[in-house]
C-alpha cells in the first residue's frame, strides 16, 4: 500500500508525510530536526572548503576544537546559535541569516 502511496505522490511534502508521518508528528519531527543538522553541516563543510582552510586551522580561529568542526561537519552534535555565529562570520567570513517560517 505505501509503494502504491509513493508511485502516487504529487510531490516532494507528500513523500515526507508518507514515509515520516505529517508535520508535527514525534517521527516526522525527528526527521525535520536531523534533515536541519544535515543543511548546517554540508553549508559548513562547502564553506570551510571554500575558504580553503581544514579543521584544525578553523577550529584555532574561532577557539574550538578541531574535533568539534569534524562532529558539526558530520551532523554529530548540536550548536549553539552563538557559535554558528562565531564559526560562520568570524571565522569564515560569511553572514548567517536565520528565517522563521
Amino acid at each position: 500500500m505505501n509503494k502504491e502511496k509513493i508511485i502516487n505522490a504529487k510531490n516532494f511534502d507528500e513523500l515526507l508525510d508518507i514515509k515520516y508521518g505529517n508535520i508535527g508528528t514525534e517521527e516526522r519531527d525527528m526527521f525535520e530536526e536531523k534533515a536541519q543538522y544535515f543543511v548546517i553541516s554540508e553549508v559548513l563543510k562547502a564553506a570551510r572548503k571554500e575558504a580553503n582552510m581544514t579543521q584544525e586551522q578553523l577550529a584555532r580561529k574561532v577557539g574550538t576544537k578541531k574535533s568539534y568542526i569534524s562532529r558539526l561537519e558530520n551532523g554529530k552534535c548540536d550548536i549553539q546559535l552563538s557559535t554558528l555565529y562565531r564559526i560562520f562570520e568570524f571565522g569564515l567570513g560569511k553572514r548567517v541569516k536565520l528565517v522563521f517560517e
